[in-house]
């Protein structure tokens, strides 16, 4: 099942937040009556990409997945801001229209930073956080060329899914070797389009919204988070052992999971070892 609630964002960007779950059980809590937990996607992603996770989270909680600006169902208006600022405060009225406070966080990459500024803004708000698989370094004017020049090469529009799931998952030169969950992350931000199958955001906003974090470090942000945390990496993803471990360092309530065989998309490679590093956390938030 899977419900669609409207939030609107900061400067009145209009967002698609979604409640996903199994059926109900016989005499369920009522939705209010379960601790909150809201679900931030990466760059690129949707809300959607969340669906696995959130359902056994609606066990136990209210698990609601946003579709952040420009992304997904939610608008992408031109002349809308994709500053960090914009993001957390999107976040922020999610969390209190939806009457999720205080919340658990879950955010994966660009997610994830917009978690933890939200949790050091807002410690009100949130009573836990989990950081999947991003940096809080900088990774420089080198690393947005590359994501230029990456967008270009995309061969759009693809002529049909199966097509979107093998450059993804095989052709694309930053697929080191064959993954076939990558082609299915990314086959499920397209749409149909006339002339074929086209992503469902602009990638010039895409590369907006990175332009305006990637520049920074973010380290200063994590001191500030009050809240148990847990840092997640997959042993092949982008956030390194040393650097993760130095993140768990500097977080006040700081703890350390590894998920392996499983490259940045650590809840898409490897969905049960997810579910597994990440539930003994939640179950400890949930009786603090």
């Amino acid at each position: 099942m899977v419900r669609r609630i409207d939030v609107t964002g900061a400067g009145g960007v209009r967002l698609a937040a979604w409640e996903f779950a199994d059926p109900p059980k016989t005499d369920p809590p009522k939705a209010s009556e379960l601790p909150g937990v809201l679900l931030l996607h990466g760059l690129m992603g949707r809300a959607s990409h969340w669906a696995s996770t959130a359902r056994w989270l609606s066990e136990r909680h209210r698990a609601i997945a946003l579709d952040q600006r420009g992304h997904g169902q939610s608008a992408k208006a031109p002349e809308a801001e994709y500053t960090r600022e914009a993001y957390v405060e999107d976040a922020e009225a999610a969390l209190e229209q939806l009457g999720l406070a205080p919340a658990v966080l879950i955010g994966h990459a660009m997610g994830a930073l917009t978690a933890w500024q939200l949790a050091a803004k807002r410690p009100d708000l949130v009573r836990g956080l989990i950081i999947c698989d991003m940096r809080a370094s900088a990774l420089g004017s080198a690393s947005q060329r590359e994501w230029e020049d990456w967008f270009k090469a995309w061969p759009a529009p693809f002529a049909t899914l199966a097509d979107v799931r093998k450059w993804f998952g095989e052709d694309d030169p930053w697929v080191e070797r064959p993954n076939p969950s990558r082609g299915e992350f990314y086959a499920e931000v397209m749409h149909e389009s006339p002339d074929g199958w086209r992503p469902v955001f602009e990638p010039e906003q895409m590369l907006k919204s990175r332009q305006t974090w990637v520049y920074d470090a973010h380290w200063e942000e994590l001191t500030q988070v009050r809240c148990p945390a847990l840092v997640v990496r997959g042993l092949d993803g982008e956030l390194g052992r040393a650097e993760s471990q130095e993140m768990v360092r500097v977080l006040p309530h700081g703890q350390y999971a590894e998920v392996a065989d499983a490259g940045h998309l650590v809840h898409y490679d490897q969905p049960e070892a997810w579910r597994a590093a990440i539930e003994p956390f939640l179950d400890g938030v949930l009786t603090s």
